[in-house]
């Protein structure tokens, strides 16, 4: 096992472990135990009743959390000809073809999100060894494969996130910043879990909902009594 801080350890006493709190108490805790002194991101993470390795039971998605992730993302389209106009208008940070397709090649990640209309793929197929492995390759199933480059990058620009169960079964998200506050936390937490309960698969068994606990970046792992989540999830 790691070792484990002073810090830490002493914010792992005050988390209740071993407990199951109510998903808002937990998000209070949760809150109350980070310690860094930057402003640390508060992740969801979600087991599911559902076996990955069966296609029938994958659960994939995507979901704009209201009150975003707390930091600016950067978005990169590939287009061209007039919707390149389209994704400048719409705030895209870089737009553009060949060229970006050139400067990736070199070594270039400057963004954090890659968007292309349908026209570009056979190109950007060229580079996705590339970009891949970093989460940056654009797909239609998450809406970053599309002629409407305005909604796609307005979307990602407002805090849209993808999510993909692991081979574990379990989903791992960031809903935000310490610094949001339980309340909005909370607020996108709701949006994420609703998201999840949409996508559950006919094909899985018994509960879908296994277990979740949250944290921040530096902080110990609060559980949640998932029963508390039926409050939330319409």
């Amino acid at each position: 096992m790691p070792k484990r801080g002073k810090k830490y350890l002493e914010a792992k006493k005050k988390s209740s472990p071993g407990a199951l709190l109510g998903f808002t108490e937990a998000v209070q805790r949760a809150i109350e135990t980070s310690f860094a002194k930057f402003d640390e991101t508060f992740d969801i993470a979600v087991r599911l009743g559902v076996d990955p390795r069966h296609a029938d039971q994958m659960v994939r998605g995507t979901v704009v959390l209201p009150n975003g992730i707390g930091k600016e993302v950067r978005v990169l389209v590939f287009a061209k000809g007039e919707k390149e106009k389209e994704a400048e208008e719409a705030g895209a940070d870089y737009v553009g073809n060949d060229e970006l397709i050139e400067k990736i090649k070199g070594g270039w990640f400057e963004f954090d999100k890659a968007v292309a209309t349908p026209d570009m793929m056979g190109s950007v197929g060229k580079i996705g060894r590339l970009l891949g492995p970093r989460g940056l390759m654009p797909n239609a199933k998450t809406g970053t494969v599309t002629f409407d480059l305005a909604k796609a990058v307005t979307e990602l620009k407002a805090g849209k996130i993808d999510f993909r169960v692991e081979k574990a079964g379990i989903v791992h998200a960031p809903m935000g910043k310490v610094s949001f506050g339980a309340e909005k936390i909370v607020q996108n937490a709701t949006a994420f879990l609703e998201t999840i309960m949409r996508l559950k698969p006919s094909a899985s068994k018994g509960a879908y909902i296994r277990s979740i606990a949250v944290s921040t970046t530096m902080g110990p792992g609060v559980k949640v009594d998932t029963a508390s989540i039926k409050d939330l999830v319409k």
